[in-house]
């Protein structure tokens, strides 16, 4: 281990190096469907996309009221030709995009042709302080067509609502001002429900539209919190439904959620009163404007219902000298997840309600049945699992406490969660910048290349730089809970690693420095039949989760069509309050009835699948020595640079990079506090900005689940 110095890689990249093997291609007709759904999906999208912007200009205003009038007294009627233009594209994209996602699952990443440096959009910071954190160029043009949108829809409309006044025939200004602002309400009104389409799209966890932009949730659900406002009309359905949405928006602002998350937590269970008097409150055929993004959300929020149901084993827990707590859990050997992943953790023992995310920090090539977090013991729910693991030894102050086998400790767990692919395989450099317990992330990042590259698989990073920045030397072993060399022993021949580590409030290293703990990965853990996670979420299966999509989709139609034909027809039921929530009932039967059953074939295949494990299979755990000691691993290999008294110049570090490595792209990363990512967001603007043509493009990506 080296302290502070200049360095060296070990080895040199060339761009003529090809040292990953042959590259298998995709087959034509592969490539040619996924095009074709490509295609597909950007059309339907680009046309209803379209169709809501001109909405409010005469001619599409026009024969939108000519279509919805003509289906009238059809066996849907106007509510279903009003799902079919609103809400319809919305599930025919996520019905293509299950096909998509089945086709290129498990697709490996290929390597770049051509190699240099090229800008991309979705990875270009341009704001970094404003209400929405750091936005990249192809957010801004997103955010900047929104407001375009309100400013357009609500000029288009006001110029209708004066034009309509004379028709009115009233002379009286003070009535005509009246009349005035009833219509902008309604104008206003559905503006807003133009918004509330898009609202519960981003806080479906599993979606399989978020899959197939590869925007894990937590980074669109930003979106979701901030930008949402509710405009209603004052009867007592849509008051109701206001005042829930008012609570919800004032609890999710950013001083109310970081000081207390709990309130914004059970504040947004509200959601259900929203959603059901917004029904109540505009009737069946206007709910139907909004109706794909609520469907959607409620067909994830009842698969999530099931997978927490069940408790998983903890095959392993350990309390590290840095005030971490590693967990290790049982899991499935077909649940998919990759490097970037990240699940929610809820412990009965501790708490019946708190639920908290958490990264992974294993790879899913280090074993089919288990995956691991760590987690900083930072408040009282972590306080609290400290001292539940602790009080095994009957010691508290053991630093390394395994579980017994008398000792059952279990969870429930949501998950995992997180980008589709993992996209750090795109960049041939990489640097992963991390605060404390942010580190956490890039070990899984660091052993899914190692694992890939002990593998010989194509397209992989050839130049890495992990920045670490912690508050003390206690927490160093974390670096090491990782035994490089045992997994790629001869990574080096492909790969320059370099790690710099500033350890920002101690001046000077420990005495003993140079026997700083880490633990060893030596434990095999038994793989228990049906204790471990379950598969039951959007991202688990990809066949099953479009199936009970589909099949609930089916049900709502049914469900709509026999409701129409036995009830409202016959009845006349016109009553819209009456209509809307009988829309309602009808999307969450259908969920619970149709989806439902797809859930107990899907649970079944589930338990079938984990009998097909050997009882006496083992897994290798992140690791833990059975000695319960500690051992230093082997520095061979990459170069580890460790300063005291010092916070990372990070306009220094870029730089020498961009010397070292020249005119390609940079894919940079960041796990840690928002500050951290603000810097590090600057950085790479300013280094964008004032690039020359053999310079690299630094490529801004961040990783955080800060709800």
């Amino acid at each position: 281990m080296g302290t502070e110095g200049s360095h060296e890689p070990l080895i040199i990249s060339t761009k003529e190096d090809n040292s990953f093997g042959y590259i298998k291609k995709p087959s034509f007709l592969l490539k040619s469907t996924k095009w074709v759904l490509k295609i597909a999906m950007w059309l339907i999208f680009i046309s209803w996309a379209s169709f809501l912007f001109l909405l409010p200009s005469d001619p599409v205003n026009n024969l939108y009221k000519k279509f919805v009038t003509a289906t009238n007294g059809t066996l849907f009627g106007v509510t279903g030709s009003i799902f079919l233009i609103y809400s319809g594209p919305v599930i025919i994209i996520a019905f293509h995009a299950i096909i998509y996602l089945k086709i290129t699952e498990g697709e490996e990443i290929q390597e770049k042709k051509e190699k240099t440096a090229s800008f991309r959009l979705w990875t270009y910071p341009v704001i970094i302080d404003g209400p929405f954190g750091v936005v990249t160029a192809a957010e801004l043009i997103g955010i900047v067509l929104f407001g375009v949108y309100i400013i357009w829809a609500v000029t288009a409309y006001t110029i209708t609502n004066i034009s309509l006044l004379p028709l009115f025939q009233v002379t009286d200004a003070g009535k005509r001002y009246v009349i005035l602002l009833e219509l902008t309400g309604l104008r206003l009104g559905f503006i807003g429900l133009i918004c509330l389409a898009f609202l519960f799209l981003p806080v479906a966890r599993g979606s399989v539209l978020l899959r197939l932009i590869d925007i894990p949730f937590e980074h669109a659900a930003r979106y979701h919190l901030i930008a949402w406002k509710s405009i209603g009309i004052a009867n007592l359905p849509g008051v109701i439904s206001l005042v829930a949405g008012l609570l919800m928006w004032v609890t999710s602002l950013p001083p109310v959620r970081r000081i207390n998350f709990e309130l914004f937590f059970y504040t947004h269970q509200l959601y259900v009163v929203f959603i059901v008097f917004l029904a109540m409150h505009v009737g069946d055929f206007i709910f139907s404007i909004v109706a794909a993004g609520i469907f959607l959300f409620m067909l994830d929020r009842f698969l999530r219902f099931f997978q927490s149901r069940k408790t998983v084993d903890i095959l392993s827990a350990k309390c590290l000298p840095s005030g971490t707590v590693e967990l290790v859990i049982s899991k499935p050997p077909g649940l998919r997840y990759n490097a970037l992943g990240w699940v929610f953790i809820q412990i009965r023992e501790l708490s019946w309600l708190q639920w908290h995310p958490f990264s992974v920090s294993s790879s899913p090539l280090d074993g089919d049945n288990h995956l691991a977090v760590l987690i900083k013991v930072l408040g009282d729910w972590t306080e609290k699992l400290k001292g539940r693991i602790s009080s095994v030894t009957g010691d508290k102050s053991v630093t390394d406490s395994l579980l017994q086998p008398n000792f059952a400790l279990k969870a429930s767990i949501e998950g995992p969660y997180g980008h589709e692919s993992p996209y750090f395989l795109t960049y041939e450099n990489l640097i992963l910048v991390a605060g404390g317990i942010g580190i956490s992330p890039f070990l899984a990042i660091l052993s899914d290349i190692l694992h890939r590259i002990r593998e010989s698989k194509p397209g992989l990073p050839r130049n890495i730089l992990i920045v670490w920045a912690v508050k003390n030397s206690d927490e160093l072993p974390l670096l090491h809970s990782l035994d490089i060399n045992s997994i790629c022993p001869h990574f080096y021949n492909v790969l320059n690693l370099e790690f710099q580590t500033y350890v920002t409030r101690e001046s000077e290293p420990p005495l003993e420095e140079g026997k700083i703990p880490s633990y060893a990965s030596s434990s095999k853990f038994p793989a228990p039949v049906g204790g471990g996670m379950s598969s039951l979420v959007g991202t688990g299966h990809t066949i099953w989760s479009g199936a009970y999509m589909v099949v609930s989709t089916i049900g709502l139609v049914l469900l709509v069509a026999y409701l129409n034909i036995f009830y409202i027809n016959p009845y006349n039921i016109t009553h819209w309050w009456y209509k809307g929530l009988l829309f309602m009932v009808c999307m969450a039967a259908s969920v619970i009835l149709f989806g439902g059953f797809v859930i107990v074939l899907w649970h079944l295949w589930d338990i079938k699948t984990a009998t097909n494990v050997e009882k006496n299979s083992t897994i290798s755990g992140l690791g833990h020595d059975e000695s319960n000691g500690y051992k230093n691993p082997s520095q061979e290999g990459f170069v580890n640079v460790i300063k005291y008294g010092k916070r990372p110049n990070f306009e220094d570090i870029f730089g020498n990079m961009a010397e070292r490595w020249g005119n390609v792209d940079i894919g940079v990363m960041v796990c840690g506090p928002t500050a951290l990512q603000t810097s590090i967001a600057k950085e790479c603007r300013s280094k964008n900005f004032k690039r020359t043509s053999n310079e690299p493009i630094f490529h801004f990506n961040s990783h955080t689940f800060d709800l």
